[in-house]
């Protein structure tokens, strides 16, 4: 919705003043939409004794994380008013991914076998189908929507593993560091992959216990959904591999049913071949000789610091990583660190807890490993982008520390007698059955802890959010800005210039002044 209304705006976008008043226009509207979702739940927990409170808060979760990524997704509507051409228009990647797709909707291979053939596939068809054929043209359409889809995608993959607002403020909230415009779909599968990988383990470790049907459906849907994530960016599963290996060997139905979990791992791997077997076949025999030479501004840093990505294009920056008070580490490391460390020691017996901080050393290893072998082979082999794993996997281990404190304070509470049942944190139920209306002992109902947080959740979303959606303002300056920018100088397809292009005036290419912001 909020992409929508933003398509109302006229305004100059590279005017800054322009920006800041859309940055605030969108913040509102997000602001009262979120206050009458949660105003829904509020009055569900009036009406009706409360018996519709858990079915309004379920949609009010999935409702706040659509808003969220819209927020970001109208911010790239803003970006790009005025200019038919994605960010970045025909340079960089958004050129090769352009340039991949017509040649692929045309029936031509891309010139990339070892590329992601599902977003090449998808802007080739889209383009086809709404477009005339105009694979450019069509991109900036899905740059806007895949930044749209981001939320409730990891929403519902989060689904799987905790309750509504749960997986909201333990899933969502961490995923949205990490939300991109210009290039949705790669940090959309890392941020769907963890939660399902996640979900696999869990459900390898009751699959001894499963009936057969049930157990085989349920296997072949994993390796379905992996595969399409396969197809869509491999990156990431080969930094999670080696962790997620250790998980299965460790909770693999080993002494009360060998054979259905073996069952179940067998129709996971068969329809994850079916669905990205050839693509698999491709990478292994052309991954081995694809060597990325292209040397970045964090292949020059300290390759332990992993919490900020500044992109390939990092801005005006002096000394990096920021110096940080204990031995050069800032606070923000420090308490990630205590967190990482108090959610294994509380959940070491929680395969979910297990499962990402072994995909988070996996991603530690490779990045090491390769980053090691840097100076001898002179690749870099896009290890820089296990960042992004790094700090996910991260920040959801602390967020999931809020999970297991709270889940302890709920059980102890059920044992004196004050509240009946809590949310197991592995089901895809309600955030918990206990029991309604104002709980004794000075401890507030369950009600009111879910409003609350949703109140917090739409403050930190709107925030994040606006400063995510700020990024890609358009700006000639050695940042993400500089994408939109360019957008705005080129020539169009009937030989005008855009809207707002600077001075009036455009070329075939735009302006190619960000080849010496990079040198």
């Amino acid at each position: 919705m909020l992409p929508l209304l933003a398509r109302g705006f006229d305004f100059n976008p590279l005017d800054r003043i322009a920006q800041v008043s859309a940055l605030a226009a969108i913040q509102l509207r997000f602001a009262l939409l979120g206050l009458l979702v949660i105003g829904a739940v509020a009055l569900a927990m009036r009406l009706r004794k409360g018996r519709h409170f858990d079915l309004t808060a379920r949609f009010a979760a999935a409702g706040l994380a659509g808003l969220a990524s819209g927020f970001v997704a109208a911010g790239a509507v803003v970006a790009l008013h005025g200019t038919p051409w994605p960010m970045f228009g025909l340079n960089g990647d958004s050129g090769r991914i352009v340039e991949r797709a017509h040649a692929v909707a045309n029936g031509r291979p891309s010139g990339s076998p070892v590329y992601p053939p599902a977003p090449l596939h998808t802007l080739g068809y889209y383009a086809e189908w709404f477009r005339g054929g105009n694979t450019a043209y069509a991109f900036k359409d899905l740059q806007i929507l895949g930044a749209a889809a981001f939320g409730p995608l990891v929403h519902l993959c989060w689904r799987m593993l905790l309750g509504p607002v749960r997986a909201l403020a333990f899933g969502v909230a961490p995923a949205f560091a990490l939300i991109d415009a210009y290039k949705p779909y790669s940090q959309t599968v890392l941020v769907m992959l963890v939660p399902v990988l996640v979900a696999l383990v869990v459900s390898l470790g009751r699959s001894g216990t499963q009936n057969w049907r049930p157990l085989l459906l349920k296997g072949a849907g994993f390796g379905a959904l992996l595969g399409v994530l396969f197809l869509t960016y491999s990156g990431w599963f080969l930094w999670s591999a080696a962790g997620v290996l250790f998980a299965a060997l460790l909770y693999f139905p080993w002494r009360t049913g060998r054979l259905k979990g073996a069952a179940f791992l067998g129709a996971t791997l068969a329809a994850f071949l079916v669905v990205a077997g050839r693509y698999l076949r491709v990478m292994l025999i052309e991954g081995q000789t694809t060597k990325d030479y292209n040397f970045r501004f964090d292949n020059f840093t300290d390759p332990a610091y992993y919490l900020m990505w500044r992109t390939d294009m990092p801005g005006k920056v002096g000394e990096w990583p920021l110096p940080g008070e204990y031995g050069g580490v800032g606070l923000f490391a420090l308490v990630t660190f205590v967190c990482l460390g108090a959610a294994i020691w509380l959940g070491i017996r929680t395969p979910m807890v297990v499962t990402i901080a072994a995909m988070f050393i996996s991603a530690w290893v490779m990045r090491m490993y390769i980053a090691s072998n840097m100076y001898e082979t002179q690749t870099v082999q896009l290890y820089t982008r296990t960042n992004n794993q790094l700090l996910y996997c991260g920040l959801l281990l602390c967020a999931l520390l809020v999970h297991l404190v709270s889940q302890r304070m709920a059980a102890r509470r059920a044992e004196s007698g004050t509240e009946s049942g809590t949310e197991s944190g592995t089901e895809p139920q309600a955030d918990s059955k206990a029991s309604r209306g104002t709980a004794s002992a000075g401890f507030p109902g369950r009600e009111g802890a879910v409003i609350g947080a949703m109140c917090a959740l739409l403050l930190l979303l709107g925030t994040v959010s606006s400063s995510m959606a700020d990024r890609y303002m358009p700006a000639k300056e050695n940042t993400y800005r500089i994408l939109p920018w360019v957008s705005h100088t080129i020539t169009e397809k009937d030989g005008s210039c855009p809207k707002y292009a600077p001075g009036g005036t455009c070329s075939k290419d735009g302006d190619q002044s960000w080849l010496n912001l990079i040198r």
